[in-house]
Parts: structure tokens; sequence; C-alpha cells
């Protein structure tokens, strides 16, 4: 009895551990897109461009993972998962190695493509798997795991790399990244049981998803908050050095900020998640769009600005798990399809946004990122208050 009951905790440890790793591996998988908004500047110079021009390395990034994310699911839907994570780890890796090495920005761009197309299929796949792994009853900590590397992607992957890349150059910060990926591999390998695929679907179970009107009103919302938020994100370095004259050092406590702030709302959501997912969605789409209207009066105050970085950086984080935990839950046999369109529409928002602000930034002025942002998350608002008149269901507990 008391070996059977041993035994049983050193297997739900190991669940644990299955989740933790996971989450590692977003952390690592998300470092590598959010980096570039730090380093925009230092690439710029390097290759005698324009940030405008760089914030490209973004947009291509994240539009190749919009419309890369389902064919590839849908072309890997039958392998064995922790095989699929291993490989497009190895091609992450790779890719990683040709951004250390890249002699042109058209070349920097190609290694991006690599890592844009292990990105897709890794979004596609890991909600599922961390909540296949997951101890009996823990899914939405599971969720809250992956967004907690998110975050820290945030809070330790982008300062850290704007660090490395101030100290050795950019490209010693995409080195970095390459080896810690590396280890993180060799620990899937070790680590991560077999996973056979689930997946039951096809193309033809596309068209009944999306006649679902609460899905394709959550997939709009996920569109609208995240070009929202990159329309401005994507170029708060500049923003902050050349707008606020922030120096390089409180620059970085910013962005260190923002992600901490992450990790608040990953914690938050873990605790009333399942019982106040709805209200969550409310309140922080109104701190998002909040935060991006003060963003040119509070630049030039670093506490008025760290503030508003708190405020933002929990709100958005709050928004990207509870919408999450919807979206998955709309169909249990089709869940890596839903996370792959999931991931797809992130993307299609980040590469959207990332463009409006570089069209703000060459056509108005760089100052003008944060009401750009505030204008499209006005729209994110009044969609989600007509969901919450028009579907009772989306204030169903997770459960």
């Amino acid at each position: 009895m008391k070996h059977n009951i041993e035994a049983s905790l050193d297997a739900r440890r190991t669940q644990y551990f299955q989740v933790f790793l996971m989450g590692i591996s977003a952390f690592i998988m998300n470092t590598t897109e959010f980096v570039p908004v730090a380093l925009l500047s230092d690439i710029a110079q390097d290759f005698s461009i324009t940030t405008a021009e760089t914030g490209w390395m973004l947009t291509l990034y994240a539009w190749i993972v919009a419309v890369m994310s389902l064919p590839l699911m849908l072309l890997t839907s039958r392998f064995e998962r922790k095989s699929l994570l291993l490989g497009l780890f190895a091609v992450f890796i790779a890719s990683h190695v040709l951004s250390v090495f890249a002699w042109s920005f058209d070349v920097l761009l190609i290694s991006r493509v690599g890592i844009a197309l292990s990105h897709a299929i890794f979004w596609s796949i890991t909600a599922a798997i961390a909540i296949r792994v997951a101890p009996e009853g823990k899914k939405a900590l599971a969720l809250s795991v992956l967004a907690t590397g998110t975050s820290l992607a945030m809070v330790l992957g982008v300062p850290l790399g704007r660090l490395v890349g101030q100290w050795f150059g950019w490209r010693a910060t995409f080195g970095g990244i390459g080896m810690i990926a590396f280890v993180v591999f060799v620990l899937q390998a070790k680590l991560l049981p077999t996973l056979p695929s689930m997946f039951q679907g096809s193309f033809r179970k596309i068209p009944e998803l999306l006649k679902n009107p609460l899905l394709v009103c959550l997939y709009l919302l996920i569109l609208l908050v995240f070009t929202a938020h990159y329309s401005a994100y994507s170029y708060i370095e500049p923003f902050m050095r050349q707008v606020g004259s922030v120096g390089e050092n409180s620059a970085t406590v910013i962005l260190l900020l923002f992600g901490v702030a992450g990790i608040a709302g990953s914690v938050i959501f873990s605790r009333w998640g399942d019982r106040f997912n709805t209200r969550i969605m409310l309140v922080s789409t109104i701190l998002m769009l909040l935060s991006m209207l003060v963003l040119l009066y509070v630049v030039t105050s670093i506490w008025a600005l760290s503030l508003i970085a708190l405020l933002w950086g929990a709100a958005l984080m709050l928004l990207i798990i509870s919408m999450q935990a919807k979206v998955i839950m709309v169909d249990v046999n089709a869940q890596d399809m839903l996370m792959s369109m999931f991931s797809g529409i992130i993307n299609l928002g980040i590469g959207t946004g990332a463009l409006f602000g570089g069209y703000a930034v060459t056509h108005l002025s760089l100052s003008s990122v944060g009401y750009v942002g505030a204008a499209i998350a006005s729209a994110a608002l009044l969609l989600l208050l007509f969901m919450i008149k028009r579907f009772p269901e989306l204030s169903k507990r997770l459960g």
C-alpha cells in the first residue's frame, strides 16, 4: 500500500515537471519572437537601415506563423507528438545558428523564416500536450504555466537579450537563445513521454468549427487585441528612447516590469480564471486600452511609465490566457486545430500591428503609436461587450 502511494506521488511529481518543461519550451519559443523588439535599433544600425524597415522582421515572422500554422498542423497531424516537438526544435536551433552568421538583412530574414515555421507547429500542439501531461484537475494550471513561460520571455528573455545585445552585439543574443534551446531539446528527449497523436480532424472540420459564432467572435477579438497591442509595443524601444529620452538601462527596466506584470497576470488567472474568466477579459481589455491611450503623456516620467507597463503587461497576459482557455474548450476533439488557428490569428494580429505601427512611424510620427493601438483596442472592447450580451455561455466556468 505504502509503495503504491509513493509510486503515485512520484508519477504526479513527474507530471508537474513535464508541465513545467513545456513552460520552459514556451519561454524559449517566445523569447526569440519578442526579443527583436528590444534590438530593433541595434540591428537597424548594423545593416544601415531604418527601424521601420527592421520592423519587417516582426511582420514577416508573424505572418508566416499566421499563414502556415494550420497547414503545417494538418500536415503533421498524425505524427507522434514528442518526435514532432524534437524535430521542430532541431529546425529552431539550426535557424538560430544562421541568425548568428547572417551577413545581410535578407539572410537574417531567411533565418527568421525557419524559426517562424517551427513556431507555427509548436503553438499548434503545445497547449494540448501540456493538458495531456498535467495532473488530473490541473488544466488551468497547465495553461497558466505556458502563459508564465510566455511572460518570462518578456521578463527575462527580452531584457536579458537586450543586455547581451548591448554588451556583445545582437548576434550574441540569438546565439544564446540557440544554446538554451539545445539544452531544452535534450531535456525534452529524456523526460517527455511518448504521446501518440489524438487528432481526429481534417480540413473538413474547419467549416464545422467556424459555424460556431462564439468561436468566430473569439478569433476576431484575438485579432483585434494583438493588432492593437503590437501597433504600439513593436516600437516601444525606439518610442521610449527617442520620444521620452529614456536611457538604455531605464528602457530595459521598463521591459522587465512589463514581463513581471505578465507573470502576475498568469498567477491571477491560475487562482481566479476558472470562475471569473469573462470579467477578467473585460477588465483587461479596458486596462490595455487606457494604457496605450496615455502612453505619450507618461513616457517622460519613469514612474508613471513603470505603472503603465505593469498594468499593460498584466492585462495582456490575462487576455491571452482567458481567450486561450475559452477557445481550447470549444471542441475537445479538435484542440490541435483550434490552437493552430488561435496561434495563426495571434500572429496575424502581431504582423498587422507591427505593420500599422511601422506605417504610423513612417507617415505620422513615432509618438503616435499609442493612439493607433488605442483606437484598435476600442474596437476590441466594443466587440467584447457585444459578445457578453450575445453569448450567455461565454460566462460559463471552465471547470
